[in-house]
């Protein structure tokens, strides 16, 4: 079905760039009419080979079908993006008649530098992206510890085994004390996976490598999947959780898209996330939805792809439609989510101004001796006092005089006796859920009554 809709969208578009490529007076003038139209015909049977028997296959000649069919589908996307914008400006040639003819020949001119700029950033290596993320819960000594990420690699016959090997040599140079894979590592077509197994193997760190599945691991089966990572000593995250070190959890859920596009009820998020073991918890998720879930059940630092950012602009403004946390850095509800923009590239061996990148990011640790004791202080100062004068409210506010650093710039909530909330902000930013803190608090707490209590916030990093 994506295949059709693909190729009816790229016709469309072929036809429409090449109509107004014959009103243009130098091409009008000097090409011949049906050499114009043989071009065109060639152009568009070039793309159906590249789509159908280049991305399926294997040799130099699929790959050589793949990388001109795919490159001329970029060409078109930007050409009739800027011919589009021109007949919108101009009402499609009823304004500005004079300038018309060469406003388009512009376009099209444009176009093609695009092109080759998109060209030239998706053949460049992937940048790597540093972060640096506070969870709640993370022992002291994983402080510092450093988690290397990569997403959307789409390994196959255009990507291939020297292409990923400069990638795992990438990864392994920014010394990483964990790995993970974000799904899409494979393109899914042909023996692509089969074939990348001695490359990956390469991939190593002291807490291991792991990894999710993407919508391109659904083309085949999913022990087909499993079996092929386990060979290549990469661990597949299918809707469970591990704890790698004593106070850190790695969970991992199927592909959110797939599961929808199957129509399969549940969910993964909730049922994967349920009865974990104590601790910092990484959630890694190809498709960057059921954030708020995620980050109501406690996760610290939430990890995605999927959306390739776009990879071409402008087409990132429609892909924002459907993954509106589309690339970069979000807070949402007390917990990081980072969607990554994709090592590699689907379709055209084209990136503008969206650069493939690898995650490199840093957890460090809240000091539970400042969250603890201002909780306890604050609940020492106030909850006695006020038990006794106005019967135990549901909570009260209080700004600790010994607060320090970040958390004196926001007052700490509290419930008196059970339950007792605490909410603890980041930068005057980030709120943090009641099952960030648990941890931390000594006294019973009960989530049904709390949870009204806790505001919502939302934020970009700065």
């Amino acid at each position: 079905m994506f295949g059709i809709a693909l190729t009816t969208a790229f016709t469309l578009m072929h036809l429409y760039v090449f109509f107004r490529a014959a009103s243009v007076p130098v091409v009008s003038r000097r090409v011949p009419r049906r050499l114009l139209v043989g071009a065109g015909a060639v152009l568009w049977v070039l793309f159906v080979l590249g789509r159908y028997v280049g991305h399926g296959g294997t040799g130099r000649v699929a790959v050589a079908l793949e990388l001109l069919g795919m490159s001329w589908m970029g060409v078109v996307l930007l050409a009739s993006v800027l011919l589009l914008a021109v007949d919108v400006v101009t009402g499609f040639g009823l304004l500005f008649r004079r300038w018309v003819p060469w406003l388009r020949a512009g376009s099209l001119l444009g176009g093609c530098v695009l092109s080759a700029i998109a060209l030239v950033q998706g053949l460049r290596a992937p940048v790597v992206q540093p972060y640096e993320v506070r969870i709640l819960g993370l022992p002291r000594e994983l402080d510092g510890l450093v988690l290397v990420a990569m997403s959307d690699l789409h390994a196959g016959s255009v990507l291939d085994e020297r292409w990923v090997a400069a990638r795992v040599a990438q990864v392994q140079m920014l010394r990483p004390d964990i790995v993970v894979l974000l799904g899409d590592l494979f393109e899914g077509h042909g023996d692509s996976q089969e074939r990348m197994v001695p490359v990956m193997r390469g991939l190593s760190a002291p807490l291991a490598v792991w990894a999710v599945s993407g919508n391109h691991e659904s083309f085949r089966s999913r022990d087909s999947t499993a079996s092929v990572l386990d060979q290549a000593g990469i661990v597949l995250l299918q809707n469970r959780c591990v704890q790698v070190r004593p106070g850190l959890v790695v969970a991992g859920v199927e592909d959110l898209t797939s599961l929808r596009r199957s129509g399969r009820a549940g969910d993964p998020v909730r049922d994967t996330l349920a009865g974990r073991p104590a601790g910092a918890t990484v959630l890694l998720s190809h498709t960057p939805w059921k954030a708020g879930e995620a980050a109501a059940a406690g996760v610290g630092l939430m990890l995605s792809g999927h959306t390739h950012g776009g990879q071409i602009w402008p087409f990132g403004y429609l892909v924002r439609l459907v993954y509106p946390l589309i690339e970069g850095r979000y807070q949402i509800d007390g917990m990081t989510l980072i969607v990554c923009r994709g090592t590699g590239t689907w379709g055209p061996r084209m990136r503008l101004w969206r650069p493939g990148e690898i995650l490199r990011v840093t957890l460090r640790r809240f000091e539970s001796t400042q969250i603890g004791d201002v909780a306890q202080s604050a609940c020492d100062y106030r909850c006695d006092d006020l038990d006794a004068r106005h019967g135990n409210p549901s909570y009260s506010r209080h700004t600790s005089a010994e607060a320090k650093g970040p958390i004196a710039r926001r007052p700490a909530r509290i419930a008196c006796k059970d339950p007792i909330v605490f909410n603890f902000y980041e930068d005057g930013c980030e709120s943090t859920p009641l099952a960030r803190v648990r941890a931390f608090l000594p006294w019973p707490v009960s989530e049904r009554r709390s949870t009204s209590l806790l505001p919502r916030h939302r934020c970009h990093a700065r």
